[in-house]
């Protein structure tokens, strides 16, 4: 709920972040960083951003077409003490640890004071956002609707999805152009998912579709075929968004949520991304621009050399493919966030091995606790000013094309990435 009451503002010897503190005090140092680095003169387009979708939850349940559904998340809501914001949803209890047992606190809430204006709070938080780190355009996603994946009925996270999309293009979409999103698939129910695309694919916000990666399915279902090959047609990209999981069968033997933290974003996108090759679907659908979302870079040349050395010693298992996997990978597109510095030799070597001045797209991932501003790609160490460039918007304009090509300032020093 909005706050009708101005904070008091606390001076403290050292920034405190609690759930109330404005997201501008938060991104303080990102402005200074637009001064630092002159980022007003770059066109910046973050491709992962969040606004928490639980805090509008009621909101949501209420879009869901199914009546009996809708009914069920009603009641529950009504009825279950603290359930008004998690009715039917499959909210990992986990992932509250990522707060640090309260020390990044605003990672549980969003809850600072947005003045009465009309306009829905989401779109005020992410405006704010924006303005603090210099972005001219931004992907925006849910939160915990990235688990629904894992939920134990393939019914209700279908049809939560669905529900949430028809929410979000109606309330949050079409309200400031900067704001894009890539809208999630029911990938549960493939007919449901091509519904999905068949429905917004001509929505001037809706970028591309995503499949939420923390999920137990093939991707080389034949089942899935229709969806990849509308999406070609369309030339829209998809893009696998990877999520924590405490659950699967090697997480649940960690007994810390960053050793959870750091494998698990990374797993998922590996499985996805090995049977998307061994299968043959770059082949198959050569002009589907393939998007890997929050894992990090540091997987990729472990992925690219293991692939390609059992790609040689058994060539027959990937019949479709006609070079080595690695090929293939240095024709997709990453994210950013998170990017592994604290080894700055291995880094330039990963971002030599993934040809990142024409794969690598910007995101902060705000507002999680590990977010990353657009100084952070300002500070890579022996990257040209043309690769800055791109890496921060450059390359998702070539992505993403028209619906994002008017965002650029005028003043903006644009480069873009080769033609792939």
């Amino acid at each position: 709920m909005t706050s009708t009451i101005e904070p008091k503002v606390a001076v403290h010897p050292t920034q405190e972040i609690t759930v109330t503190t404005d997201s501008r005090q938060i991104l303080a140092n990102a402005a200074n960083d637009t001064k630092r680095y002159g980022l007003d003169s770059r066109f910046i387009v973050d491709v992962d951003s969040h606004h928490v979708e639980l805090d509008s939850w009621p909101e949501i349940i209420e879009y869901l077409d199914h009546p009996i559904l809708r009914d069920y998340g009603e009641q529950i809501s009504q009825n279950w003490p603290q359930a008004r914001h998690l009715a039917l949803s499959n909210h990992v209890a986990g992932l509250t640890f990522q707060d640090t047992a309260g020390r990044v606190p605003h990672q549980a809430a969003l809850s600072e004071y947005v003045e009465p204006s009309g306009e829905h709070r989401d779109l005020t938080l992410v405006r704010r956002a924006m303005d603090a780190m210099s972005i001219d355009c931004q992907v925006v996603f849910p939160q915990p609707m990235l688990e629904i994946g894992l939920h134990p009925n393939p019914l209700i996270g279908a049809s939560l999805m669905m529900a949430y999309n028809k929410w979000f293009v109606t309330n949050i979409l079409g309200k400031d152009r900067r704001i894009k999103t890539m809208l999630g698939l029911p990938f549960e129910d493939p007919d449901m998912a091509l519904e999905t695309i068949r429905l917004y694919h001509d929505h001037p916000d809706v970028i591309g579709f995503l499949v939420t990666s923390q999920r137990h399915i093939s991707v080389h279902d034949n089942r899935y075929m229709p969806i990849y090959a509308e999406l070609e047609r369309l030339g829209m990209p998809i893009g696998f968004h990877a999520g924590p999981s405490w659950g699967d069968s090697m997480t649940s033997t960690m007994n810390r949520f960053t050793a959870v933290h750091a494998i698990s974003f990374v797993t998922c996108n590996i499985t996805h991304l090995t049977n998307w090759l061994f299968n043959g679907i770059p082949e198959r659908f050569p002009g589907l621009k393939t998007i890997w979302i929050e894992s990090g870079l540091a997987w990729l040349p472990f992925l690219m050399q293991r692939l390609d050395h059992e790609f040689i010693l058994r060539t027959s298992d990937a019949p479709l493919l006609r070079r080595a996997p690695s090929d293939y990978m240095r024709e997709m597109y990453y994210t950013s966030q998170p990017l592994e510095m604290p080894d700055p030799d291995l880094l330039q070597s990963t971002l030599k091995a993934i040809d990142a001045e024409n794969t690598l797209m910007y995101s902060s991932d705000w507002p999680h606790w590990d977010f990353d501003t657009p100084g952070r790609i300002m500070s890579i160490p022996n990257l040209s000013e043309h690769a800055k460039n791109n890496i921060l918007g450059g390359t998702a304009l070539k992505v993403f094309g028209a619906k994002i090509a008017g965002l650029a300032p005028a003043t903006a020093t644009l480069d873009c990435a080769r033609n792939r």
